[in-house]
């Protein structure tokens, strides 16, 4: 099965010689396990004079990137929805699927990093405003009501307790490496599981979603909410008392484990394998 490549084609805060606004192509391989060293994602950028920004320049680009991979990734995501258009053509027209999705982890570090310490170095950079990955959803739909679980939890990890990941007995799933996002072997990761019977086919369902993140809603009404894709938002579970209380508190773990937590989906309690395991990440807001 080959890699899922993440994609950002976008202006960029550099200026060519006739002081028109450049564009550039970045290709980033999504990690799937914890064990990967960020340092072995395949990566490519190239930069597009303004007038040839159009799905043939994306497309023969793109062709260029998988001739340097050595191959072609088994799909696609992108962040950004203002290029569906341009991005999901040039993708059709070399035949690998693409879809908008906010699940871009290794993409964003990387691009974060380039307007921090890359651009700004360059002669020709001009200060201006590139937008990074949003979570912006839509309001949440009820889950289908074969897919809602029995009963859930939430639940905790130690950063360590990862580390053989790979040797877990899980149906669906990806995972990251955490040391990607500063996460330390100390830190605790909160997640969220969900059993069911149906496990298997919850965690299918699921597998095809692009999970992004479990996010807390506390008001208008308070409720545990999946978002998937570029801006789906799923129901888990409505909130009241005390699991008010042990939401806020999961929020809370989230940000200190630098959003990084889970999702997992088992048949039981008592079950030593996952039906789906799914490392998240959501951007935590500094102050």
């Amino acid at each position: 099965m080959g890699a899922i490549w993440e994609i950002d084609f976008y202006s960029r805060p550099l200026v060519d010689e006739r002081q028109k606004i450049v564009w550039e192509l970045l290709v980033c391989e999504s990690p799937s396990t914890t064990e990967q060293s960020p340092e072995s994602l395949f990566r490519y950028a190239q930069y597009c004079p303004s007038d040839s920004v159009n799905s043939v320049w994306l497309g023969e680009t793109l062709q260029a990137a998988m001739r340097e991979a050595g191959s072609s990734p088994q799909r696609i995501r992108f962040f950004r929805r203002q290029m569906n258009n341009m991005i999901t053509k040039a993708c059709k027209d070399i035949g690998i699927p693409a879809a908008a999705s906010r699940r871009a982890i290794a993409l964003q570090q990387w691009l974060d990093d380039r307007l921090e310490h890359f651009y700004p170095n360059q002669p020709n950079y001009q200060l201006t405003t590139t937008a990074s990955v949003q979570m912006f959803s839509d309001p949440p739909q009820p889950l289908p009501a074969a897919l809602i679980g029995d009963k859930w939890t939430f639940a905790s990890l130690t950063a360590a307790q990862f580390a053989d990941m790979s040797e877990w007995q899980i149906g669906f799933g990806e995972a990251f490496p955490l040391e990607m996002l500063g996460v330390t072997p100390d830190m605790q990761i909160p997640g969220s599981i969900v059993y069911s019977p149906r496990a298997v086919p919850i965690a299918a369902w699921m597998s095809g979603l692009e999970i992004v993140a479990v996010r807390y809603q506390p008001a208008p009404k308070s409720r545990l909410l999946l978002e998937t894709g570029a801006t789906e938002s799923w129901i888990l579970a409505s909130l009241d008392g005390a699991t008010q209380q042990e939401a806020a508190r999961f929020e809370l773990s989230k940000q200190q484990a630098n959003g990084v937590h889970f999702i997992a989906v088992q048949s039981s309690p008592d079950s030593e394998e996952f039906a789906g395991f799914w490392l998240l990440y959501e951007p935590v807001e500094r102050s």
